[in-house]
């Protein structure tokens, strides 16, 4: 149930899914003066809080150019030859496609075998990556276009879908049993993963045409982002794929620890070390459904960067930086449920949204002799001081600095809220307030639990490393294995496992 704690499980790598806290002090630059709304249990449309974001840069700010960074030290790509041992349902083509090799490389590379027939231990050389092109150090975009943070807030992305009238305007598409618009189904994808609705926009616009352009061809309208896999069909699946691919880029750039994007004709991109995180994640998304050709076009000047300078105008007139403050500390929370009761800590920090993006989140369930996804009675309590901006498909959104934006300050997103009692948008609640019932609504679940993790400013906060998840007074530490990990308290220590075990119990 729950995932999995220490045990190497894979259920969570396919899932959609997934923030958290008070400003600390002279870390929220876009609050908004006087958040109070006329009545204290509602957001005001969250109309003056909007009035005083940027919509451009500031006339006094810094002006951001698209200067080379100083260079980061990258993994290398692998130089030598792999020897794989062949496994039970391994074929050519399925190794092929795990190395992102074209079948034939790997046929070449092995000649003696043949490719209709491989046994169970056979060992195949799997030739080293190779490089078709060189890196582009081209900057596309600001950190701040891609996440759904402070610049975005004043976007009005149903206007802007309007007054293009392309095939976008009047697409609707069933989504978990709902019939959602295109602007319905931007807004949530932009939501959900927390990605610019801007960036969506405009590399929708230059794969498939559809902002501007009522005739879309059958495959554009089927795999409008290229990626032609029959359960990615539609806009939502589409959109969910490409800010999945968008997060997984920009998080794993802040760490260093990407070099290369995998291009469609099984060589692969090199990216220059000199480019920002956010350029890094529009490069990779867009080699894994590109040749080297088409990828150097796409990354360049008259590439994705043209589209969206045409819609939005220049991406680094918009730029927020930093988008962390340098001294981000995180506020005081509270474990989020009752005192008294002793909860299964049951994964350790793990993908906040998608399996692309900061290892923001932390899992816990509830007590109880049943496993799988059962109905519990136990509450979940808000961690801090706030209002709830956002509460559907699962999804629970408190925003701590309370001008009603989830986009600006310190943000916590509860995942798998059960509809039953759970607490309405608009509402303001103050440490310990019920906000409902852990479940398996929303997403991906295979137990009952609660999901929880951080934004800031848009940007997922991960849980293992420099800023941890501190949670009445546990602190949460990774061990380089997603989903496992440990919470410290005074000496005490609770490990994360998938079940009710001794060693991870927790409470208040």
């Amino acid at each position: 149930m729950m995932r999995r704690g220490r045990l190497l499980l894979v259920l969570a790598s396919v899932m959609l899914l997934t923030g958290c806290i008070k400003p600390a002090a002279e870390t929220s630059p876009w609050k908004a003066s006087d958040p109070t709304p006329s009545n204290p249990n509602v957001v005001d449309n969250n109309e003056t809080a909007i009035a005083q974001l940027p919509t451009t840069r500031p006339p006094d700010a810094p002006y951001y150019t698209p200067t080379p960074d100083a260079p980061r030290v990258l993994p290398t790509i692998r130089p030598d030859t792999e020897l794989y041992v062949v496994q039970y349902g391994d074929s050519l083509g399925y190794i092929a496609s795990k190395y992102n090799l074209e079948l034939e490389t790997l046929i070449a590379a092995n000649e003696t075998i043949n490719p209709d027939w491989i046994e169970i231990g056979q060992i195949i050389n799997v030739p080293a990556p190779q490089p078709s092109t060189t890196p582009s150090d081209f900057k596309i975009i600001p950190d701040s276009e891609l996440v759904y943070g402070p610049a975005s807030a004043a976007f009005d992305l149903k206007d802007f879908i309007k007054s293009r009238d392309g095939y976008l305007a009047n697409y609707r598409e069933e989504v978990e049993e709902e019939e959602m618009s295109g602007v319905q189904i931007v807004r949530r994808v932009s939501q959900e993963f927390s990605v610019n609705p801007r960036l969506l926009l405009a590399l929708l616009e230059y794969r498939a045409g559809w902002v501007t352009s009522q005739q879309i061809d059958e495959f554009r309208r089927d795999y409008p982002m290229g990626f032609a896999q029959p359960l990615y069909k539609g806009l939502y699946m589409q959109l969910a794929w490409s800010a999945k691919q968008l997060n997984r880029g920009y998080y794993l750039w802040k760490i260093n620890a990407i070099s290369h994007t995998n291009l469609s004709d099984g060589t692969l991109a090199p990216l220059s070390p000199t480019i920002n995180a956010g350029t890094a994640a529009v490069q990779y998304m867009l080699g894994l459904q590109s040749n080297a050709e088409a990828w150097q076009k796409a990354v360049g000047e008259n590439g994705v960067y043209e589209t969206y300078t045409n819609f939005f105008g220049i991406p680094f007139d918009r730029a927020i930086e930093p988008l962390l403050p340098l001294d981000l500390a995180q506020p005081e929370l509270e474990l989020p449920f009752e005192e008294g009761v002793q909860w299964s800590f049951t994964s350790g920090p793990h993908a906040g949204w998608g399996d692309g993006s900061a290892w923001a989140a932390l899992d816990f369930a509830p007590p109880g002799d049943l496993f799988g996804c059962f109905t519990s009675n136990e509450w979940i309590t808000a961690s801090a001081d706030g209002v709830i901006t956002r509460s559907e498909n699962g999804a629970v959104i408190l925003d701590l600095d309370g001008d009603g934006l989830e986009q600006t300050g310190w943000t916590i997103l509860y995942m798998h809220i059960e509809s039953r009692d759970r607490i309405a948008a608009g509402s303001a609640v103050k440490t310990g307030d019920r906000i409902g019932h852990a479940s398996c609504e929303g997403g991906y679940s295979d137990g009952t639990h609660v999901h929880i993790a951080r934004r800031y400013n848009g940007e997922w906060i991960s849980a293992d490393t420099d800023i941890p998840f501190v949670l009445s007074g546990w602190v949460s530490a990774g061990d380089g294995e997603e989903y496992s990990g440990t919470l410290h308290k005074d000496g005490n220590v609770v490990y994360s496992w998938n079940g009710r075990v001794d060693d991870n119990q927790i409470g208040r």
